[in-house]
């Protein structure tokens, strides 16, 4: 019988060993000749609330945001070399906007199979709603065992001003062409087709979060019906793992460390921004912007989704 060198036989015995080899590329590549890969690990950090719009207002803004228009440039950097051995995401988020998160997941996922290169996901404080959707766009999800996992879910808020409005004898004056045009005015009582309509987008809404999730995650659920996960509850980094939510607890660094070896090369692609707390309200020329209310108003909706999990 002819000999086999060891390299392949430690490829086939890897491959009889774990089934998912072949569906996992960072485990491809580790085990790819017997040897860990050389090149560099890419961290892209996504910290901050997923929204189209700055946070920044008058009460010193909420941090950053994310979205797809900020990210696009480092999420392209993060996969350019031909020797990046993997990309690390690095999620601290309460989430946000449902487009922006499938747009910034679906880019991840564009290049990760194009380029053929792993993508880990590590979450710090928070990976809920949205931000576990960023999470699902790795090929395995790490959690600290203090963090906040999961919110699979959809939610959404406003005020009524009706009251103060009779209060201060202000009256709603409102014309529109189309009897659904002004749909949940805050100024307007609240009517319920306009309830029953949002519900019924947040159902929709639902549906697709949960699809995404059950379609990165298949196969790794460990309850017998992974849909009881996705009503909006959130785990701590261990529960997460019991439930299949995650695949392992670590911290960034010392997985990489483990998993690439020990002189693993990690480079941060973005570091993180801090603007000037005025920076959504002032131009260059210092004058106020053109809705300082809206950029309060959006300020206070990013500390609120912070504020949910403590944060």
């Amino acid at each position: 019988m002819p000999s086999t060198p060891s390299s392949i036989v430690l490829s086939l015995n890897s491959k009889v060993a774990n089934p998912m080899l072949s569906k996992v590329p960072v485990l491809r590549r580790l085990f790819r000749g017997g040897s860990k890969p050389s090149g560099p690990v890419h961290v892209l950090r996504l910290n901050g609330v997923i929204s189209p719009t700055r946070s920044n207002g008058p009460l010193g803004g909420s941090g950053p945001v994310l979205n797809l228009e900020s990210l696009a440039a480092d999420i392209e950097k993060a996969f350019k070399p031909k020797d990046v051995a993997a990309v690390a995401l690095l999620i601290n988020s309460p989430g946000g906007s449902p487009v922006q998160s499938n747009l910034i997941a679906a880019r991840i996922r564009q290049l990760a199979d194009e380029k053929q290169v792993p993508v880990l996901a590590f979450t710090e404080d928070v990976a809920a709603s949205g931000g576990y959707w960023l999470a699902c766009a790795a090929d395995e999800i790490f959690a600290d065992p203090a963090s906040i996992v999961g919110s699979i879910g959809v939610i959404s808020g406003g005020f009524g001003f009706t009251g103060l409005m009779e209060k201060i004898g202000v009256d709603r004056r409102l014309y529109t062409a189309g009897e659904n045009k002004s749909r949940l005015d805050p100024f307007s009582e609240e009517k319920p087709n306009d309830v029953a309509w949002i519900k019924g987008l947040q159902l929709d809404l639902h549906e697709i979060f949960r699809g995404y999730v059950e379609s990165r995650r298949k196969g790794r659920f460990k309850v017998d019906d992974p849909r009881g996960l996705m009503n909006g509850d959130v785990f701590l980094g261990d529960k997460a793992l019991e439930v299949g939510l995650v695949d392992g607890l670590g911290d960034m660094r010392s997985t990489l460390r483990s998993r690439f070896g020990e002189k693993v090369r990690i480079k941060l692609i973005n570091k993180p921004k801090r603007g000037l707390p005025l920076l959504g309200l002032l131009g260059s020329s210092g004058r106020v912007g053109h809705d300082p209310l809206g950029a309060a108003v959006t300020a206070l909706e990013h500390r609120a989704l912070w504020g949910r999990y403590g944060l």
